[in-house]
């Protein structure tokens, strides 16, 4: 969308244009009304990003729809989340994508060319914390992050945490995923010198409530620099590190 104000305003500039017809163009509506759902198609001119299809509660119709409306407007890449495999199969079948069953994720499109200032890394305290990890790493990919993958390095043997020193050390920005206590996101916040963003998991027994646990010890970390998304929230975490990765690369532009 960017790109196509652009060439609208060279274009008024060159003489190619009128003021009248970029006017018109500039004062048409910024978003597409199909019935059930309105698409904005100047998020990514707003807020850098395009919009996302959230695949709960729609229907395979209207999720198919709302992509086509996006490619109509020149949108490459577009990201399904929380689209289950029925769903996905049935998406599928009217429109190629890769869909990522753990993450829940599906990709309408190849994945871009990272173009952040760094790397993000995406860490969880175990394996069962993976599928909300790949709903952070597969959102930071899809929009344009270099993303280094650290599973399974919880506080349960911090030696494995340990063992990736460098990794944290030169991360730009670090998602940490963990539920039971959510310990992980104090230890590395006390490593690294750049913003960690906690995600609690609804991983673990009675006693964590399903991920309350490991929320509220992860608001109330010691160490500075830790912000907290919600519960299983690894699609917000991925979006806010690739805001943050990107901060620098806007302002030198």
């Amino acid at each position: 969308m960017k790109n196509e104000i652009k060439k609208l305003l060279e274009g008024v500039r060159d003489g190619s244009v009128s003021v009248e017809d970029a006017l018109l163009e500039i004062k048409k509506e910024p978003f597409e009304d199909l019935g059930y759902a309105k698409i904005d198609l100047h998020r990514k001119a707003r807020q850098g990003a395009a919009e996302v299809i959230y695949g709960a509660g729609k229907t395979a119709e209207q999720i198919i729809g709302i992509v086509k409306s996006l490619q109509g407007a020149g949108q490459k890449t577009i990201l399904i989340t929380r689209i289950d495999e029925e769903k996905a199969k049935a998406v599928a079948s009217a429109i190629p994508f890769d869909y990522r069953k753990d993450a829940r994720i599906g990709i309408v499109g190849k994945l871009p060319k990272a173009d952040g200032i760094g790397t993000i890394v995406v860490a969880t305290g175990g394996t069962s914390d993976i599928p909300v990890a790949e709903e952070a790493a597969l959102t930071a990919e899809v929009l344009g992050n270099k993303v280094c993958r650290l599973y399974d390095v919880g506080v349960a043997g911090l030696h494995r945490t340990l063992a990736h020193l460098d990794e944290i050390m030169s991360a730009t920005v670090i998602i940490a995923i963990a539920g039971m206590e959510g310990a992980l996101a104090s230890v590395i916040g006390g490593l690294a010198d750049c913003p960690v963003i906690a995600v609690p998991t609804s991983v673990g027994y009675g006693a964590s409530f399903n991920g309350l646990s490991a929320l509220l010890s992860m608001l109330n970390s010691c160490a500075s620099g830790v912000s907290v998304v919600n519960i299983d929230n690894g699609f917000g975490a991925g979006y806010q590190a690739s805001m943050i990765n990107h901060v620098e690369a806007k302002e030198t532009k």
